[in-house]
């Protein structure tokens, strides 16, 4: 397993994404299934996402079902792993992340509701376990509790699949594509 590094470790890979919107990063929260994983790091991949942080029971790239769901991806997309993601959410809170948690709550608003003035910091989105959800001790420090609205008989959507809807809609909606 990886030890874990410093946040200022490295220094943030140019993206295939406009410079004038947010930049987008992501918090996996003790996800279970190494498939799921691998699904978010391609899903990163296309989004240009900066970094996964990788935390608790969440398998990392050094699983070989990892690596043979991301098909690649892995080597693309910098990551990090932590023993403990309440502490790793504070850190990037102190170093000026918005803490954007994708949970069906009380305080959850739509993720195509958000207006444009979150782009003015990084962004950290966070997913969680898939039985489980978000810690509750990183709904209470995130700045944005948000929801994928569910119009069908399920409440929720597969982690690896709303990940991959969130990432990208905080990358690049609200991005001025004109140029």
């Amino acid at each position: 397993m990886a030890s874990p590094q410093p946040i200022d470790s490295y220094v943030p890979r140019e993206s295939n994404s406009d410079k004038n919107g947010p930049m987008v990063e992501a918090l996996l929260d003790n996800i279970r299934s190494t498939y799921n994983v691998g699904s978010m790091f391609r899903a990163a991949d296309g989004a240009g996402l900066q970094c996964l942080h990788l935390c608790g029971i969440t398998p990392t790239p050094e699983n070989p079902k990892v690596v043979k769901t991301s098909l690649g991806a892995e080597t693309s997309v910098m990551w990090k792993y932590y023993r403990n993601s309440v502490s790793a959410v504070r850190e990037l809170k102190s170093r000026g992340y918005g803490i954007f948690t994708l949970e069906a709550s009380s305080r959850s608003q739509s993720i195509f509701k958000l207006d444009s003035t979150f782009t003015q910091k990084p962004i950290l989105l966070i997913v969680g376990n898939e039985i489980c959800g978000v810690d509750p001790d990183i709904l209470s420090l995130s700045d944005k509790v948000l929801w994928i609205p569910m119009h069908g008989q399920k409440e929720s959507l597969n982690v690896a699949l709303a990940f991959g809807i969130a990432a990208y809609t905080l990358q690049y909606a609200y991005k001025d594509h004109s140029t």
